[in-house]
């Protein structure tokens, strides 16, 4: 296997702390993000496992740490929610949504095979901060029922807004306390406690320690109700079957487009931060292979879905992981307490794990470029906060299209803009004209019914107006030479708009030439059989050729 070949003998010690470091990093998140997602604390665990070890065998960037994360939780949640309510019976509903899973890593394989990596993440920052942002702030607001000691509403992020009045009104002061207690110690631990342990599970210890002592029974019979995760089965997991519903596999395919697309950009966004961090450089299409087997396989096995984890990997790093063997340790790790000491979380309240989550929220939006965003541009702040929006209110498939779709129009409109310049009609030579000397006096001979149409770099489709308008304000001329020495790239909106140029000039018989054409350019206007229109002489000579003809016709 290749990850065999990362290893080094000078690193294994790294690689082993820095997988046994990831590890308990991992543990309180994988509850949490399990039972925030409706799936359950096992689910969560499980998916670390899975996820993480066939990730760091098969995925490309050595020192990534997989597992369930914060965005792909929100999706998750969604996803149950919806199937287990739309489903047969709520056991067939999981089913559909570990189907899901399994579809979202087998959607994410093809990604890596079809070598989509790089197009991945080229999103326009507005975007990814918007859908991230907005990602955020969903966890918070799904965690205000567990947070005040009661389940998640029904109907997602606008069921719990709607009955957050009736939360507030039946708000169990105890879990309160605790899930207030679990954000503050993760907040305002001290940097010398985080060097030996990570706040999370300095805040699940001190949280299930704080429950079962001085807000135990013991203080008043309304504290009888904390809830807490409950028996966590110690075996190996059982296999799911893949299960489908004709009526609703659209949905399911929907879904799993929206899953495996974020896991993608989730896993490839952190796999840049390791690049910083280690200065290596990952392999795209690999990891995203490597992310497509750990999520089937911890769909196959009852856990939820993964991608790359930012807080894992650069801990993971900093503890001087360098190959795969980290990864794959801190798997293994997690796999002998599942099966060691699972029955130890069983008194683990579930207000601690609504409060980690709610803290992930907060971390995961972007507060750095949302609070500056509007000095930065109003446009980019327009398209972030309607991402915003669109992806909290709507749908995350809806805000991302939406948001590449506006940010793109905005792009195209500011590069034609900038570009309208390189669309140049020339009668009379100048001073700040960058032609030869003997081209401009062949110019100043033409009289001005000798004309330049010059076309310099991209003639992208924006342009293609500018083309139709500066040709359309030509007056009286008798030659026409089409420059496009100075082209790198001709879109076929703009060499149709070209077409047209030089069809209208013959039908005013004016004399034409198009000169200077060469590789896809060249190419393109063959395939349009411009060239045809035109006499074979007119498209062979070069600029000074074809001014000098067009002059000397007028003798």
């Amino acid at each position: 296997m290749s990850w065999l070949n990362q290893i080094s003998s000078q690193h294994i010690k790294g690689d082993v702390f820095g997988g046994l470091t990831a590890a308990v990093v991992a543990l309180p998140m994988a509850l949490a993000f399990g039972v925030a997602s409706g799936a359950g604390a096992v689910s969560g665990l499980w998916g670390a496992v899975l996820v993480g070890l066939f990730a760091a065998l098969f995925g490309g960037t050595p020192t990534l740490i997989s597992e369930p994360t914060g965005p792909m939780t929100v999706v998750m949640t969604a996803v149950i929610a919806s199937l287990t309510a739309k489903a047969s019976t709520p056991e067939q509903g999981m089913a559909m949504a570990f189907t899901v899973v399994m579809m979202a890593g087998a959607m994410q394989i093809l990604f890596g095979y079809l070598k989509l990596g790089r197009y991945i993440t080229m999103m326009p920052y507005t975007v990814i901060s918007g859908f991230m942002s907005g990602i955020g702030f969903i966890l918070i607001i799904l965690q205000f029922g567990p947070f005040l000691g009661q389940a998640i509403p029904r109907g997602g992020v606008m069921g719990t807004l709607t009955a957050l009045p009736q939360l507030i009104a039946a708000a169990r002061l105890p879990e309160v306390i605790l899930a207030v207690v679990t954000v503050a110690v993760i907040w305002f631990t001290p940097a010398q406690v985080k060097r030996f342990a990570p706040p999370q599970l300095v805040a699940l210890v001190i949280g299930t320690v704080l429950s079962l002592t001085l807000l135990n029974a013991d203080a008043g019979p309304e504290v009888e109700g904390i809830r807490r995760i409950g028996e966590i089965p110690s075996g190996f997991p059982q296999l799911v079957v893949p299960h489908f519903e004709p009526g609703l596999f659209q949905l399911m395919v929907v879904d799993a487009l929206v899953l495996g697309l974020l896991g993608c950009i989730d896993a490839l966004l952190t796999a840049v931060v390791a690049d910083s961090i280690t200065r290596t450089e990952h392999n795209s299409d690999k990891e995203l292979i490597g992310q497509g087997l750990g999520n089937i396989i911890s769909g196959l096995f009852g856990g939820i879905a993964g991608a790359g984890a930012t807080m894992g990997t650069v801990v993971n790093i900093q503890a001087g992981a360098r190959s795969a063997l980290s990864g794959i340790t801190r798997a293994l790790v997690l796999m002998v307490v599942i099966l060691g000491a699972s029955g130890l979380a069983a008194s683990i309240p579930m207000a601690v794990l609504a409060g980690i989550a709610l803290k992930v929220g907060i971390d995961i939006i972007d507060w750095s470029f949302l609070l500056r965003a509007h000095h930065v541009s109003i446009k980019g702040a327009v398209i972030m906060y309607g991402v915003i929006l669109l992806t909290v209110l709507v749908d995350l498939i809806a805000a991302v299209g939406v948001g590449i779709f506006v940010a793109n129009i905005l792009t195209i409109e500011k590069m034609s803009t900038l570009e309208t310049k390189s669309v140049k009609a020339i009668s009379t030579a100048d001073d700040d004209l960058n032609l030869p000397e003997n081209e401009k006096d062949l110019l100043d001979q033409g009289g001005g019914k000798v004309l330049l149409f010059q076309l310099i770099g991209p003639m992208i489709f924006g342009l293609a107006k500018t083309i139709s308008r500066e040709h359309n304000a030509i007056q009286e001329c008798e030659s026409i030479v089409f420059d496009l020495s100075e082209v790198s790239h001709l879109g076929v909106t703009a060499s149709l708009a070209l077409e047209n140029a030089v069809k209208e000039a013959l039908e005013k018989e004016r004399k034409v030439y198009v000169v200077g054409a060469r590789g896809g350019t060249l190419k393109r206007l063959r395939s349009l059989k411009v060239y045809s229109l035109l006499p074979p002489e007119h498209v062979e000579m070069s600029r000074a050729q074809a001014l000098a003809d067009a002059v000397g016709s007028r003798a």
